[in-house]
């Protein structure tokens, strides 16, 4: 029997107004007034900005300024470089990459609120009719659904960490939310459109990360369909699985016959995710217990029991999500070095299955995911509005002392249009407490409202209070700025050692660097990193030549890294 037993009044949708504010809100902070960060957000950035700025090469081979990088695909590079030429005249090419951020969360959302709807509205979803009618339209149902699946999807914290960074992730797990739509369509009405789209979602998946994901999703699916629905079988095989390799093989062979280096290139991409497989090993078992748990909040727990209370009813919306789930979470069991982005093509999935199980949660379940949804939430963006206040007028003493402490040389500054988005955000926090709280509403999405609204304040206020600190830590433009006023008025060009991704992406855009190239004779000038200066009994790292330091320094925020200019006397 079916668990779920619901009036029409329950399925009431979220107004499209507040849902479309609530994803605003939760995407659009910290496109503005920021620098590309360290780590993944200045490297991807990176290999767009030379895309863009670059010829053929450049877009058919990723690379930063003249480092390769062969390793990535290139998909969402291409988006954030196509997004510079049209739009970086008039943003500036940061804030026109950081455009994509936007049509990647849009095709994720979109994808996961179509997959809830498409699934919720079949009849073995479908509430159990009452003995005196009342009970909700398949239509209603599916929409109420469908919110309850992107207000899930929103809250995880992992999407928050990763979707607002110019890099593949974001578009990887978009990608894999727009494949599970795609498969839906195709288990829900067998035809060649849907089973085309999911070629089209799988082929793309390739270029964007990697050939793992799409063939352990392609794998899982024909599984499926072999089992249950044979009459998907022939579109997958007939349509699904031949444009699915049509799309990544244009590119590799207009790779192999266009670049001089193609053939070693692509094979180094091809082979990079063989090797990232291995059979399980006890780090990787204790990788994922302590990073699922948090990673995955709030959908593991609403899914774990949407799992369990269908688990009699062998319906499609269960088969899909929790085959999904399980190929993607063996997946990432297997593999050598697992990071915490690779678990992201898990929320889609989780997402959609949660949310059937907000329909079956106890009432005693939504108080307990409301009631800690509040004190969290409520508290850290409590803490985050001390800490600004800290900031501005130094107390408390502790904290202001902590804050600078960390970020030595930043000037607080302050900003009232900032203010007032944050003012504003703090008491739509508060009229969404009131509204729920005080009303009590039955409708499905209850349950997680207050998680992903909590949660978009928090991000917001991040993101308009704390923004200046935040990017003043986190940005290269201090050091680029130095080196670009050491710089030589006249050179060629500049070799480096031990120079990262996201630094040279930085001096790159931030102090127009002119970095060497593969192939070019050795440059006039050396720029060198050392890293790990923080612990004990490291020292730099000792350079051969007739060499003229030029300067050194680092970011006032980092004590680990080191860079130093040379002039070699005699290139």
């Amino acid at each position: 029997m079916k668990p779920v037993r619901l009036p029409a009044a329950a399925t009431l949708a979220l107004p499209r107004w507040g849902l479309v504010v609530m994803c605003m809100l939760y995407i659009l902070p910290g496109i503005l007034r920021r620098d590309p960060w360290k780590t993944d957000d200045a490297a991807g950035f990176g290999i767009m900005w030379t895309m863009a700025h670059g010829s053929l090469a450049d877009w058919l081979s990723p690379n930063i300024v003249g480092l390769s990088m062969p390793n990535e695909a290139p998909l969402a590079f291409w988006v954030g470089a196509l997004l510079i030429k049209l739009l970086g005249w008039l943003l500036t090419d940061a804030v026109a990459a950081r455009i994509s951020i936007l049509v990647f969360f849009g095709i994720g959302v979109a994808s996961v609120w179509r997959t809830a709807y498409v699934l919720g509205r079949r009849n073995e979803a479908l509430p159990l009719k009452l003995a005196f009618g009342g009970q909700p339209a398949a239509m209603d149902y599916g929409r109420t659904l469908a919110d309850g699946a992107v207000l899930i999807y929103v809250a995880c914290l992992g999407l928050l960490l990763r979707s607002h960074e110019t890099a593949t992730p974001a578009l990887h797990v978009s990608l894999v939310a727009a494949a599970f739509y795609a498969a839906a369509c195709v288990f829900d009405k067998a035809n060649t459109r849907a089973a085309a789209g999911l070629g089209i979602a799988l082929g793309l998946l390739v270029l964007a990360r990697g050939w793992t994901v799409p063939l352990a999703l392609l794998i899982t699916l024909m599984i499926l369909a072999a089992a249950r629905y044979r009459d998907v079988m022939l579109h997958l095989a007939r349509t699904t699985l031949p444009i699915g390799l049509l799309i990544p093989l244009a590119w590799l062979l207009a790779h192999r016959a266009l670049m001089p280096d193609g053939v070693e290139v692509t094979e180094v991409w091809l082979n990079t995710n063989l090797h990232m497989l291995s059979w399980p090993r006890l780090a990787t078992l204790g990788f994922l217990a302590k990073t699922l748990v948090w990673y995955t909040w709030p959908a593991w727990p609403i899914a774990a029991w949407a799992a369990w209370a269908w688990r009699s009813q062998a319906t499609l919306h269960v088969m899909l999500t929790v085959s999904g789930v399980t190929a993607l979470l063996l997946l990432n069991l297997f593999t050598t070095s697992p990071k915490d982005h690779e678990l992201l093509s898990l929320l889609p999935p989780l997402a959609v299955l949660a949310t059937f199980g907000l329909p079956t949660l106890k009432r005693g379940a939504i108080n307990a995911i409301d009631w800690f949804s509040v004190m969290t939430l409520t508290a850290l963006a409590s803490f985050i509005w001390l800490g600004w206040i800290a900031k501005q007028t130094g107390w408390p003493e502790k904290l202001a002392k902590n804050a600078f402490k960390v970020a030595p040389g930043f000037q607080p500054e302050f900003n009232f249009l900032a203010l007032m988005v944050a003012l504003g955000a703090t008491a739509g926090w508060i009229m969404l407490l009131r509204w729920r709280l005080g009303r009590q509403p039955s409708v499905l999405w209850r349950a997680v409202v207050l998680s992903t609204g909590g949660l978009v304040l928090c991000w917001v206020l991040l993101m308009t209070l704390w923004l200046p600190w935040l990017n003043y830590a986190q940005s290269y433009a201090s050091v680029a700025e130095e080196i670009k006023t050491r710089l030589p008025p006249t050179y060629r060009c500049v070799d480096t050692l031990g120079v990262g991704p996201a630094q040279r992406a930085s001096f790159g855009y931030l102090g127009n660097v002119n970095f060497s190239r593969s192939g070019q004779t050795p440059c006039e000038l050396l720029l060198v990193q050392d890293d790990g200066l923080r612990h004990r009994g490291s020292s730099l790292k000792k350079i051969e030549g007739d060499l003229t330091l030029l300067w050194q320094g680092r970011r006032p925020s980092d004590r680990h890294e080191f860079f130093r200019l040379y002039k070699r006397n005699s290139p």
